[in-house]
């Protein structure tokens, strides 16, 4: 009975373990560059209300401060900041429960040019638009690309799409306008498409100024959870099967030991002045 006590306590904690709620991080507009005083919206899109979602940074200034303690203004499930040079950071939301939605990098820059790119993953077969913009005038001027310090390509209008886009695009990505400046540059993670047959949207895709040491790109730690949860299904289901068979072979055994003690019953026999109690088998 003890040790079935012990499976069962073990049964509930994977299966409080294993238990997860999913948030996803989006920001508005959709940038992972902004330039000082843009007004930025960052919100927990939860599938449980109830987890308790927060939203939470590191910058180099702060760690896992959260949003209304000494930044931004809270709004339900969102945040609401206006940005400046140090709120450049990696960004979050995390439930009380512990776990965590996708991380994005947001980069803050005090320059006159900034790559407008998707500020989450994207989808293998995509097209993407990036855009070069300058603070002060028109986002229509001629601007240079770059991947990984090498130029891709000029274009007149400052807009650059990349059609179909696959895993040999992902990389740093950055632009130049003549006479304004370069921007920052951002990292673009492109996803494989699901395995699924179910109709699905495709999701964005983070991008960021440099790959943060304090996280996984986005794809790794969706293969971490799906592994994870593959392991917790598992444990589950042999805990399960232990509990059951236990309970299988302990009811024959308490039935047989029923019937043998009950078979036994005492007797008094009387030999000259002694009296012997003698156990015989019941009919």
């Amino acid at each position: 009975m003890k040790e079935t006590s012990v499976l069962c306590l073990l049964f509930l904690i994977s299966l409080l373990s294993c238990t997860t709620n999913q948030a996803r991080l989006t920001v508005s507009p959709s940038s992972s560059q902004f330039f000082e005083g843009d007004f930025v919206s960052l919100s927990c899109e939860e599938d449980d209300s109830s987890a308790g979602w927060t939203l939470r940074r590191n910058t180099s200034k702060q760690q896992r401060t959260q949003c209304g303690d000494v930044w931004g203004k809270p709004a339900g499930s969102s945040c609401n900041i206006t940005v400046f040079l140090l709120d450049s950071g990696v960004y979050w939301c995390e439930s009380r429960e512990g776990p965590i939605s996708n991380m994005v990098n947001l980069t803050v820059t005090g320059g006159s040019v900034i790559l407008q790119s998707p500020v989450l993953p994207v989808m293998e077969g995509d097209d993407v638009t990036l855009l070069c913009k300058t603070k002060t005038t028109p986002s229509n001027l001629p601007a240079a690309f770059y991947k990984d310090g090498s130029l891709i390509r000029k274009q007149p209008t400052g807009h650059m799409t990349i059609q179909h886009v696959s895993r040999s695009d992902e990389g740093l990505y950055k632009c130049d306008i003549s006479g304004h400046g370069e921007s920052p540059s951002s990292w673009i993670t492109v996803t494989g498409k699901p395995t699924t047959t179910s109709p699905s949207t495709p999701t964005p895709v983070s991008t960021s100024t440099s790959i943060p040491t304090s996280a996984s790109p986005p794809h790794l730690v969706l293969h971490v959870l799906i592994s994870v949860g593959s392991v917790c299904v598992v444990v589950l289901l042999v805990l399960l099967a232990l509990l059951v068979r236990r309970d299988v072979d302990r009811k024959p055994e308490e039935i047989s030991t029923a019937v043998v003690y009950s078979a036994v019953r005492a007797e008094d026999v009387s030999i000259g002045d002694k009296t012997i109690r003698k156990r015989s088998p019941r009919l």
